[in-house]
């Protein structure tokens, strides 16, 4: 109650002065329009009485100008506090740049016409809003420029470029065995709508989708814990109506990152965008061993070849050889000559015949 009636004092104290102000102001005005003229103290009283009139009238509309006032600023509240900081703090400095831009205007805007009287003021609300728009808008970039690099590790400890890892990277799992070998430097950035995934992932209903759900959580945490490899959760909205690999793609803009992922797509368009991507198969596929003609190899035959007498083997790595004549060999660990070596989109194929038959060929040959 004390702090209501100070207020509605205050209130009336600046109806008192407006009223003076005001009567100041219109004295000339209403001399010239009764054509009268007004001595000192009729002055005076008259601008004592304005003071007096417009103070009482403050008084008395106090409680609910006070009221109003309260209102507007509880509902104000309720609606700041539903804002993201991010929004409140781009949204403020931009309304201050506009507000200057509007002030280095108003000089040479105030010296029109007729329209000079109004012109600042308008300039003042419209570059005021105009930067206040913008800048919530445009909130991600400006945020990249001063904070977001060195939110996620980019200073003197963690010189590299950021590592945006993507769904396929963190649920494939081989990303922890290179982050262990020291190839790949940090910061490594997982985003949290990727965590998000994750999470729904390993809640799917489908055993093998929560198996690999599971398994990418698993990753994660042994890379946390295991590996002396910062790890950073970038929590901030990068829009919702857009999918996984836009917001990849904008965050790696963003921060100057680039992608870790095994998605051929998301790597065809981010390179399109000019984001460098790191793609782990590509990373397999040049560190297979490379296999020469004549060179000699020991391979477990498994099952037949497509051609007729082919036989089938496979390096721990995955590629596969084709052994001609080695269909009668299946099931049995044999020598092998290598005869040529194929680089196909899905991997290197390796041709060899058993090191035996090359032998009896290569007699053969002498014997004639």
């Amino acid at each position: 109650m004390v702090i209501r009636r100070i207020a509605r004092i205050v209130v009336a104290f600046c109806g008192v002065g407006i009223g003076i102000l005001v009567a100041d102001r219109t004295a000339s005005f209403a001399q010239t329009l009764f054509r009268v003229h007004f001595a000192f103290w009729q002055n005076l009283l008259y601008i004592a009485v304005s003071g007096l009139i417009l103070g009482l009238g403050a008084y008395a509309i106090a409680p609910w100008l006070i009221a109003g006032v309260w209102q507007a600023t509880m509902w104000l509240e309720g609606r700041l506090q539903r804002v993201p900081i991010q929004d409140i703090l781009a949204g403020s400095f931009g309304l201050i740049v506009g507000l200057i831009i509007a002030n280095l205007l108003a000089a040479p805007l105030a010296r029109i016409p007729v329209a000079g009287i109004v012109l600042p003021t308008v300039g003042s609300l419209l570059f005021g809003y105009l930067g206040l728009g913008l800048a919530v808008k445009k909130r991600d970039e400006i945020g990249a420029l001063f904070s977001v690099k060195r939110a996620i590790g980019r200073d003197k400890g963690h010189p590299a470029l950021p590592k945006i890892v993507d769904t396929s990277v963190i649920i494939d799992g081989r990303i922890a065995d290179i982050c262990q070998t020291s190839f790949v430097e940090g910061p490594l950035v997982v985003p949290g709508f990727i965590l998000e995934e994750l999470r729904h992932i390993a809640d799917s209903s489908d055993t093998l989708k929560r198996n690999r759900g599971r398994r990418g959580l698993d990753v994660l945490n042994r890379i946390q814990k295991e590996l002396q490899f910062p790890v950073e959760i970038y929590d901030r909205d990068l829009g919702a109506n857009l999918d996984v690999d836009a917001r990849l793609i904008k965050l790696a803009k963003l921060t100057g990152g680039c992608i870790i992922t095994n998605d051929y797509n998301l790597n065809k368009v981010a390179e399109l965008q000019g984001v460098k991507v790191l793609n782990i198969n590509e990373l397999a596929n040049a560190v297979k061993p490379v296999a020469l003609p004549g060179e000699e190899m020991l391979v477990h035959v498994i099952k037949d070849g497509k051609e007729t007498g082919q036989g089938v083997a496979y390096l721990d790595d995955g590629t596969m050889i084709v052994v001609d004549g080695g269909k009668r060999h299946i099931g049995e660990t044999i020598d092998v000559l290598v005869t040529s070596v194929l680089q196909t989109a899905a991997g290197r194929m390796i041709f060899a015949r058993p090191k035996g038959l090359e032998v009896r060929g290569s007699e053969r040959s002498s014997a004639f």
